[in-house]
């Protein structure tokens, strides 16, 4: 069973960027909470100002399907203009300089 990533960015209005990360807290909190959820961050960019990265750690497919079925909306909608979000399923895990 392997391990599953999914990350990328999108892109908002930046005068809306901060609303956008707030509204998705409650899934972050609740992810990191879930059996299987090795980490989840969306996070504000520190360059770009429209800037939102995400990022997603499971233990795999089946728990991220599982989690997707039951997890909560974000508080409010708020519109994204663009980006690109990929998964990732992972083959070799190591530490980052060996």
């Amino acid at each position: 069973m392997a391990a599953v990533i999914v990350a990328g960015k999108v892109y908002v209005d930046p005068a809306q960027r901060d609303r956008f990360v707030e509204a998705h807290r409650v899934i972050v909190e609740r992810a990191r909470e879930y059996p299987g959820c090795l980490d989840v961050s969306i996070a504000a960019d520190s360059v770009e100002p429209g800037r939102v990265n995400l990022f997603e750690y499971w233990d795999s497919h089946a728990t991220l399907n599982a989690w997707r079925a039951i997890a909560p909306a974000p508080s409010e909608r708020i519109e994204m203009l663009d980006g690109q979000v990929l998964k990732h399923e992972v083959s070799n895990t190591r530490g980052p300089f060996d």
